[in-house]
């Protein structure tokens, strides 16, 4: 079709998913939503979607290949090879699993042997999985509570004086002023790269200064491997200033997950330890161990796959 059938199209696809699948909701809306944008928020999927058929037609205005724009095509190969990378255990929904868990159970009544050898293989098939695979099994540093990572807002940016990479910053992370970060990424972002945007800061890192500036934090960024490309950490629009990031699997409530001290961050080397295992997955989402960088409205991203987040 061409961009005015989408609309349409998207809707009677997704309908016919969620009653394929038993998904409905944020459940079924925030993956396709992901998959097919790369943003958790914003415009409509079936506007961007025919935005993005505009751009990539044979008499658009739009470069597509300099503008890097990749089309619905590509993005559809993607995501296919997403899907095919998802372990089996997580591709039923939990209505699907409910409900085939009951069919099983009302079977297994029927015969109790049947039901003792189903509880086995389920047992073997669980152990049969390596430990290994999740970094999470083998990470024995500092928790990833000791860090105080929030949303924040780029409000004013201006280039040092005197240093020839780094960039002066006031960001708003909900405090009663703004904090004062400088931050080394003038070889590989523009002022209008920063400037409004919202963007992921370390809070808790002792205020020091750097080349006479008094920097109280760190922006979060990825890179690639040889540190030749260098972009921010994309934060959902929607995601509150100054909230608290979290990681699923672990508690960020409570006064044992309150962040370490400023001090012992530094005296420590807290975060040292930590940001090796801070990195983004093969399609861009910055994660520690395996678990992505969350917040209320969803998860983070960045442009870059396979990368560090530092």
């Amino acid at each position: 079709g061409d961009e005015t059938s989408y609309p349409q199209e998207y809707k009677a696809t997704m309908k016919s998913m969620a009653k394929e699948m038993k998904v409905k909701g944020k459940n079924l809306f925030h993956p396709v939503r992901l998959a097919l944008t790369g943003e958790m928020s914003g415009q409509d999927v079936p506007k961007q979607l025919s935005l993005l058929a505009m751009a990539v037609g044979d008499d658009s205005a739009v470069n597509a290949v300099a503008a890097d724009v990749v089309p619905i095509e590509a993005r559809m190969e993607r995501l296919k090879s997403f899907c095919e990378s998802i372990p089996d255990e997580f591709r039923v929904s939990k209505t699907n699993a409910g409900g085939d868990k009951g069919k099983s159970e009302k079977g297994s009544k029927k015969d109790a042997n049947g039901k003792k050898e189903s509880a086995a293989s389920s047992s073997a098939a669980a152990s049969s999985s390596p430990a290994q695979d999740d970094p999470l099994s083998s990470y024995e540093g500092p928790p990833i509570t000791a860090l105080d990572i929030r949303v924040g807002r780029i409000t004013k940016v201006w280039t040092h004086e005197e240093a020839d990479k780094l960039y002066c910053e006031e960001i708003d992370v909900g405090e009663d002023e703004p904090r004062l970060i400088a931050s080394g990424l003038r070889p590989y972002l523009s002022e209008e790269d920063l400037d409004g945007r919202m963007v992921l800061v370390l809070c808790n890192l002792k205020a020091r200064k750097l080349a006479g500036f008094p920097s109280h934090g760190m922006v979060l960024c990825a890179s690639n491997e040889d540190h030749t490309e260098v972009k921010l950490v994309s934060v959902p629009v929607d995601a509150k200033i100054g909230e608290r990031v979290s990681v699923p699997g672990f508690n960020f409530e409570g006064e044992e997950a309150k962040p370490f001290a400023e001090n012992k961050i530094g005296k420590k080397k807290v975060f040292e330890k930590i940001a090796p295992f801070l990195k983004t997955s093969e399609y861009g989402v910055p994660e520690f161990c395996g678990r992505p960088l969350l917040t209320s409205a969803g998860v983070c991203t960045s442009p870059i796959n396979n990368g560090s987040v530092s």
